[in-house]
């Protein structure tokens, strides 16, 4: 049962159901759902039926999980105070604050938009055709089958364009592919290259570049830096490079070019084809209106902590404005990363991007021990966001 205060002072239209948005929804639920007079009603709209962990793609490729088990469907998700729409969004005026969907038309006091980053393999000449973009639901599925049938070869991990989701990811793949091998015993016939486009995996912290790059040594990765996959030949199975090298590949697992949504660039809020925001406070340059995750170059990395962050100072304001307190809350740009390095071991990555500084991180781990938090962090958002319990390796209802 939706709870909606009958005469609402303030109506908050949230744009996606990632991160960002389950994390705003629920938090303005927790303080304000439960009292029909705070005046405070929220929609949050998305077009998917349910909710994916960026992790749980890792799992998809190499820990046989199936789709039925990392999917958290909106469908009966309760929040006091919230309205869940599940429906396509046509147009967004910034204006107006006014969103129309296939369900009808939204008005908002306040707009959030939460819309994260589409993928657009196709972008990239010959990748659809000649390899396997891994960062998708169907992607990872796809690739997980790939990796199945794989017999032993050249597979180069790479990435296709900048910015691009979570940038430990592709370190992450090349040491779970090394390790997917070698349990299969066909390493030893097989190469394994990452190709990024920085010079070290995790340019905010030096101490995690260094543990990656020692991985790699020990367990024969190739890293090749400063590099992208421009390009795909599917005839020669070979991967064309910013630098004009050529890369055979008997699998080729890639990260694809990222955009905003197309009704964000049909909407007149962005610059240089992401949301501006103000970095402390979310805002946008258009009044009553936030953007947060993704979808923005606020200049945190693209992944899901950033904008769960970024929620809950957008929640703070909010509240102030209802409460009629001056908005104070301020975004400090922090953020912690889990990352897999096999072998059952987990190394998390705790990071600070603070405008006009430069970013700074350390590392914990890698180790045994990290795998029991990596699991609360996601058993306790999925508690908290969908007031259910996630037995990992389980059917989700």
């Amino acid at each position: 049962m939706v709870l909606i205060c009958s005469n609402p002072i303030m109506r908050v239209v949230i744009l996606g159901a990632g991160f960002g948005g389950l994390e705003l929804s629920s938090l303005i639920s927790e303080q304000f759902g439960s009292d029909p007079e705070s005046g405070v009603e929220v929609v949050l709209i998305d077009k998917a039926e349910g909710f994916v962990f960026g992790f749980s793609k890792l799992e998809l490729m190499f820990h046989g999980a199936r789709e039925s088990e990392v999917l958290h469907r909106y469908a009966g998700m309760v929040k006091p105070g919230v309205e869940f729409v599940q429906t396509a969004i046509l147009s967004i005026d910034p204006n107006t604050r006014r969103v129309v969907t296939e369900a009808g038309t939204y008005d908002a006091d306040i707009l959030v938009v939460a819309l994260g980053a589409d993928l657009v393999p196709d972008v990239t000449p010959g990748l659809v055709e000649g390899g396997n973009e891994f960062y998708s639901v169907p992607g990872a599925a796809v690739a997980g089958a790939a990796l199945q049938a794989f017999s032993g070869g050249n597979v180069v991990v790479g990435v296709t364009s900048t910015p691009f989701k979570c940038p430990p990811a592709p370190s992450e793949t090349a040491l779970l592919v090394d390790e997917f091998l070698s349990d299969r015993g066909l390493r030893e016939a097989s190469t394994v290259t990452l190709v990024m486009p920085m010079g070290v995996p995790v340019p905010p912290s030096p101490e995690a570049s260094q543990a990656i790059l020692a991985a790699f040594a020990e367990r024969g990765i190739q890293w090749y830096p400063n590099a992208l996959v421009r390009g795909v030949d599917p005839q020669r199975n070979v991967a064309l490079l910013s630098d004009g090298a050529e890369l055979p590949f008997d699998l080729l697992l890639a990260v694809p070019a990222h955009r905003a949504p197309q009704v964000v660039l049909d909407s007149g809020l962005t610059e240089d084809g992401w949301i501006p925001v103000d970095p402390h406070s979310l805002q946008t340059r258009f009044p009553g209106v936030y953007a947060v995750g993704d979808v923005t170059s606020v200049g945190t990395p693209k992944a899901g902590v950033f904008a769960e962050g970024q929620a809950t100072v957008v929640a703070a304001r909010i509240a102030s404005l209802v409460q009629g307190d001056e908005a104070s809350a301020a975004y400090d740009g922090h953020g912690v990363c889990y990352m897999e390095f096999g072998r059952d071991m987990i190394a998390k990555v705790d990071v600070t991007f603070t405008s006009g500084a430069r970013p700074v991180g350390n590392l914990e781990g890698p180790s045994v021990d990290l795998m029991r938090d990596k699991d609360q962090f996601g058993t306790s958002r999925v508690q908290k966001w969908f007031g259910r319990t996630w037995e990992r390796g389980a059917k989700l209802g």
